[in-house]
């Protein structure tokens, strides 16, 4: 049985039918305003209840709470705030109490914004508390200050979503990955969380996982990263081999999660397990350093956060790995929780030096990452073409 959605109902905000059809006679007679490429995701999001039980972008009561406490202001666990924001003089040519068309780059209509409310806020404070960092050299803070002055909440309609045909039948909403769960017979179901292409230490965290749990879902990140890292595209060519050749069929199931990486470090642990949580998975891989950037957190800081929480509030059990690699004694994955042998013996890379091979051609060891992973990924830096 899936995991109870995050507040007790799975949120649909899709606009379908004859709503939709009325909203888009009305559309050119609204006020618009352009949507970033986070915020879109967002929206989307929102929308087909990946980030329930949020209805909307955050009225100020909530994002206060979010920001102080790492809870709604009716007390459920959300750790990150979920914000739309506009310079001044556009939040001045606004009304409360109305419609506004929200519209990407091309000003082609994605969404509807019933305004609550606008506001001023603190970057500097955010920046604080939900980074521990107002350092620009942070992505997630260089965002936040970036954007405007002035945030708006209120509830949302999504009126016509993003396209992901490109990632085919691994683009699931949360009500379909439910259904995929329940057509597998999946009772416990354990989410994994990457921006990267899986090596060998995640290959075996998962696979610890797998022996406690019905099913895996492999559910990548496959909006907006850092510049560096690997296109999204390639990442789903290696985990398709990988599963290929790797995996048992029937107990795993890959998927894609549209949304834009914050690099919030352990508050974008707790972010990503409640959203898997409404995906279905009924635990979730927290490992070393999850959805950390430079050295702004701590090695196991994303697994300590969690701690902060009851596990009746949570709804989900977070499965904590130590950093796992390869030992030459051992013969085998292994992490320090296992192995006593002396670092000399660990096959571990950073992710700067695997890039650096790959941009030469010379492909990671086989303790390190697969084969056929490392063929993809050598192939893909040269520029070239994989069947």
């Amino acid at each position: 049985m899936a995991a109870t959605p995050h507040g007790g109902t799975l949120v649909n905000r899709v606009l379908a039918g004859e709503e939709a059809a009325r909203w888009r006679q009305i559309v050119p007679e609204l006020p618009r305003i352009t949507l970033s490429q986070r915020e879109l995701l967002d929206l989307e999001l929102i929308g087909v209840g990946a980030f329930s039980p949020l209805t909307g972008f955050m009225t100020r009561d909530d994002y206060r709470s979010v920001v102080e406490t790492m809870r709604l202001a009716s007390g459920a666990v959300w750790s990150l705030p979920v914000t739309l924001s506009v310079p001044p003089e556009i939040a001045a040519t606004l009304h409360e109490g109305g419609a506004v068309v929200l519209q990407d780059a091309s000003a082609h209509a994605r969404g509807i914004l019933m305004l609550q409310e606008s506001y001023p806020y603190d970057k500097v404070w955010e920046a604080q508390e939900v980074y521990r960092t107002d350092d620009t050299s942070h992505p997630g803070v260089r965002a936040l200050f970036e954007q405007g002055d002035i945030l708006l909440g209120g509830d949302i309609w999504l009126l016509d979503p993003p396209d992901y045909s490109a990632f085919g039948p691994h683009t699931l909403t949360p009500a379909e990955a439910r259904e995929a769960f329940a057509a597998r017979n999946w009772r416990t179901v354990v989410g994994f969380q990457t921006r990267n292409p899986v090596h060998r230490a995640h290959e075996y965290i998962q696979k610890c996982a797998l022996e406690v749990v019905d099913g895996l879902f492999l559910h990548p990140l496959v909006g907006e990263t850092k510049s560096d890292d690997v296109p999204a595209a390639v990442r789903m060519q290696c985990y398709e081999v990988l599963l290929r050749d790797y995996y048992p069929a029937n107990r795993v199931l890959l998927g894609t999660f549209p949304a834009r990486m914050r690099y919030a470090g352990p508050r974008e642990a707790v972010f990503h397990a409640m959203v898997r949580k409404n995906y279905g998975c009924t635990h979730f891989i927290v490992g070393r350093d999850h959805a950390g950037v430079g050295n702004f957190y701590g090695t196991y800081d994303a697994q300590k956060i969690f701690s902060n929480f009851r596990p009746d509030e949570l709804g989900l059990t977070p499965l904590f790995f130590e950093h796992t690699f390869y030992c030459h004694h051992c013969g085998g994955m292994a992490s320090s929780k296992t192995c006593p042998h002396p670092e000399e013996a660990h096959v571990m890379l950073s992710g700067t030096r695997v890039r650096a091979m790959l941009r030469s051609g010379q492909a990671p060891p086989p303790e390190f990452s697969r084969p056929e992973v490392a063929e993809v990924l050598v192939g893909a830096f040269r520029g070239t073409a994989i069947a």
